[in-house]
């Protein structure tokens, strides 16, 4: 008997940074509700014939089983959907939008149109983010060291004086860049980082101070703070689906179809 497609799929953008991923929703009822973790990502979503902008979350987002229908998105490196987009991060914090919301609405028209009509809308998308890239150029190098740097584990204050910025100066860039401030990304990262440690099969406290928290309690507080949920309940989810955390089932990045 063949092998079943996996639902959720991903590949390593040709844009730096980027994830293009595709979920093909299940026939029959929708599935049940899934929660998608904060990750300093944002996504551009195909889906239903309009495109849609996941902003940067502060906290789980719960998809919509009525609005999880098949998509291809392409997931942006945190501080690159500004550049792209010519919107800053804060303006879409904890939001879904349409494209044609933030655009002149013939703009978005010819882009839905060329996606449909492609064989492979989710390479039509990142064709088009890797033509707008050319267009605006990359991100602030300034944006690519204070991810870097937190992403590193690096302390707010450490990442500011690496990336040449003061404290005013680099809140400022954060909420543009990446819809919040940098402490708020730094605990973001850190969990996505204790996570990936997990998944790897260490255990939470290893995986917790390996990832800068203070101990295992830290962890489950972040978890419980930025999750909406406990490591067990999330990583027991996670053994169940084969999805992965694209606004439809789980985590890497992040991504929505609501």
């Amino acid at each position: 008997m063949a092998q079943e497609r996996p639902r959720y799929q991903e590949r390593p953008s040709r844009l730096p940074g980027a994830v293009v991923w595709t979920w093909d929703a299940p026939d029959g009822p929708p599935p049940a509700p899934r929660s998608v973790l904060p990750d300093g990502c944002m996504d551009l979503i195909w889906t239903g014939g309009r495109i849609v902008v996941a902003g940067p979350d502060t906290h789980a987002f719960e998809v919509d089983p009525e609005n999880r229908g098949s998509c291809a998105a392409i997931r942006l490196a945190p501080g690159a959907a500004p550049v792209l987009l010519g919107v800053p991060a804060s303006l879409l914090r904890d939001h879904r939008a349409d494209l044609a919301d933030l655009w002149p609405f013939p703009a978005v028209r010819r882009l839905t149109e060329r996606i449909e009509k492609a064989p492979d809308p989710a390479g039509a998308l990142e064709r088009f983010a890797l033509d707008r890239m050319a267009e605006t150029g990359p991100p602030d190098p300034r944006t690519v060291a204070v991810a870097e740097g937190l992403r590193r584990g690096l302390s707010v204050a450490a990442t500011a004086a690496e990336a040449g910025l003061g404290a005013r100066r680099l809140h400022r860039h954060s909420l543009a860049a990446f819809g919040y401030g940098p402490k708020t990304l730094a605990r973001i990262l850190r969990l996505q980082r204790a996570l990936e440690l997990i998944r790897t099969g260490l255990p939470y406290a290893e995986a917790a101070c390996a990832a800068g928290c203070t101990d295992q309690a830290h962890l489950s507080r972040e978890m419980r703070d930025l999750g909406g949920t406990t490591l067990g309940t999330y990583f027991a989810a996670d053994a169940g689906s084969a999805d992965a955390n694209s606004e439809t089932p789980q985590p890497s990045g992040s991504s929505t179809t609501a």
